[in-house]
């Protein structure tokens, strides 16, 4: 089955949702690989994120092709590079979070399209690429952000492995649906949302930056009150009222991806009337055709970079589905129909205080 494009009233219409997905769609190489803007490099993250935009701007065949170049280009120890020019590997490091979002790419196909053969074809490589990225989990539960030249750089992100956690809730999810159990990806994910949710210690301090702030809302894994309190206690610091979300906080540079994120975590916690006020905010990056900038330097009225990129496009589609609740897959960030993957219920923390 397909779903109708989401609008959002006085925002977006579809036809405006429908030409911003044709606008993804125009960068798309022929191999399926979308990269960030015409001419740039593909990271697997993000054309995983303008997939999911693709399918649900009613571009399932694209989003499809997308896909499958994800399953083709996996390395044998079920990697991705970090990035690829034109199809060829531009830097061969491991992301951990790369290799596991292509669960939640997987999982927002089936609830949009309900295809088990798609599913089916898939799973090998979400299987493979889960568990690249629990390769590289440490001992306190928190995963590692990268690897290069076959060495572990031990730092941990909160954006990454909340990302990760949602990735590994997926993954479970698509387990289930195909018969199969992981209970070490549970187990795994429980760990990690443990560090995520009482352990800040653990993590690389990045307080400027606007996605440790809201990533941990994404996914729905925290209590409702807990999660909008978070959203609270940073909120002046990071939105400009009329142009969007500070992607960091000391810059006078709003972006549209980290805008539209805000937006998805808004829906998380039931704010609609604040996530539709920020999305009709960062419009102003909206070009005629559909692209978005990347962001603006409010400070001087100036586009920066000076690029429209696919995985900016993307978010917004993916926040107007999340916000009009559109497709059956637009409970993806509030982690609808998702296994919680949480110990704290079950296992209070006994961690030494740090």
């Amino acid at each position: 089955m397909t779903a109708s494009v989401p609008s959002v009233a006085g925002v977006l219409s579809v036809d405006q949702v429908v030409a911003t997905a044709a606008s993804i769609a125009a960068v798309q190489l022929p191999s399926g690989a979308v990269p960030w803007s015409a001419g740039g490099h593909t990271d697997p993250w993000d054309h995983v994120q303008s997939a999911m935009a693709l399918a649900v701007g009613g571009r399932v065949d694209d989003a499809r092709r997308a896909y499958e170049w994800s399953r083709t280009h996996q390395r044998p120890d079920g990697s991705w590079a970090i990035r690829y020019q034109d199809d060829h590997v531009d830097d061969p490091h491991t992301d951990a979070n790369f290799c596991a979002y292509l669960a939640t790419g997987v999982w927002h196909h089936w609830t949009l399209t309900g295809d088990r053969a798609f599913v089916r074809r898939m799973w090998p490589a979400v299987t493979r690429g889960v568990d690249a990225a629990l390769g590289l989990q440490r001992a306190d539960g928190a995963v590692a952000w990268a690897a290069a030249d076959g060495q572990v750089l031990p730092e941990a992100l909160v954006t990454g492995n909340a990302s990760i956690h949602l990735s590994l809730r997926c993954a479970v999810a698509l387990a289930d649906l195909v018969g199969e159990s992981r209970p070490d990806w549970e187990l795994a994910a429980g760990r990690l949302r443990h560090a995520i949710d009482g352990h800040p210690e653990r993590f690389e301090p990045k307080p400027h930056h606007a996605m440790d702030w809201y990533y941990p809302v994404l996914g729905g894994a925290l209590p409702p009150d807990v999660a909008g309190a978070v959203l609270d206690a940073r909120w002046d610091e990071f939105v400009v009222d009329g142009l969007g979300v500070r992607c960091v906080s000391t810059n006078p540079w709003v972006t549209g991806a980290e805008t539209c994120e805000l937006v998805l975590a808004l829906v998380v916690v039931g704010r609609d009337d604040d996530a539709r006020r920020v999305l009709a905010d960062v419009q102003h990056l909206r070009e005629d055709d559909g692209s978005y900038w990347t962001g603006l330097v409010f400070s001087d009225g100036k586009r920066w970079p000076v690029e429209r990129t696919t995985w900016t496009a993307a978010t917004v589609v993916l926040a107007a589905d999340a916000l009009s609740r559109t497709t059956p897959a637009h409970g993806l960030f509030r982690g609808a129909d998702l296994p919680p993957c949480d110990q704290k219920a079950t296992h209070p923390c006994l961690c030494p205080t740090p």
